[in-house]
C-alpha cells in the first residue's frame, strides 16, 4: 500500500514498514478488543491471525509478549511451567502503555517500536513458522494489516527485541 492513503493505527509504523520494504494488506473494521470480535470482520482475508498476550512476572522487573495463533488457548499456570520465567500476570494498561506504547485491545508486536531499551522479550508459537502471511492490529483495535511471514521475521531483527519460538500450543 502506498502512504498516501489514510490508514488507521500508528503512522510510526507505516514509516517503518515503507522504509523496511515491507508490504502490507490493510483491512479496516469496528473497534474490537479481543481476536474473539476481531475473527468476525476476517472473512475472505487469507492469513494466520494473531493472539498477542502482554506479560510480566512477579517482580514485575520483565515483560513479555506471547504470540499464537488467535483459535489456540492458553493456560497461564502452563505457559508460566513451559516459558520458566516464574510467576507471570497480565501486565497492567500502565506498563503496556510504558514498553509498548499501547492501550488494552491494541496489543501488537508492532507495538515494540515504542519500546527503545528494547525491555520486552517476545515468546512466538513455533506453529506460525509454518504461516505464509500474520495478521496483527496496527498499534489500534479498528484495523489489521496482514505481512507476509518472512517480512514479519525482518521486522523483528529491525527492532532487535529479543524473541524466540517455543511450542506454545501442541496442535495443528
Amino acid at each position: 500500500m502506498s502512504l498516501n492513503i489514510e490508514k488507521r493505527g500508528d503512522p510510526l509504523l507505516y514509516t517503518i514498514l515503507h522504509d523496511l520494504n515491507i508490504q502490507f494488506d490493510y483491512h479496516e473494521h469496528p473497534p474490537a478488543a479481543t481476536v474473539e470480535e476481531a475473527s468476525k470482520y476476517w472473512a475472505g482475508i487469507d492469513s494466520t491471525h494473531c493472539k498477542n498476550i502482554f506479560l510480566r512476572n512477579h517482580k514485575g522487573d520483565k515483560h513479555y509478549l506471547v504470540i499464537l495463533e488467535y483459535r489456540n488457548n492458553v493456560n497461564i499456570h502452563e505457559l508460566e511451567q513451559l516459558l520458566k520465567q516464574g510467576k507471570l500476570s497480565f501486565a497492567s494498561p500502565q506498563r503496556m502503555m510504558k514498553y509498548l506504547g499501547l492501550e488494552p485491545g491494541s496489543v501488537s508486536p508492532f507495538g515494540l517500536i515504542h519500546d527503545t531499551s528494547k525491555h520486552v522479550h517476545l515468546f512466538l508459537d513455533d506453529n506460525l513458522r509454518k504461516a505464509e502471511r500474520l495478521s496483527f492490529h496496527p498499534n489500534l483495535n479498528t484495523a489489521s494489516i496482514i505481512i507476509k511471514y518472512n517480512d514479519f521475521i525482518r521486522y523483528l531483527e529491525w527492532k532487535g527485541n529479543s524473541y524466540e519460538f517455543i511450542r506454545l500450543y501442541a496442535g495443528n
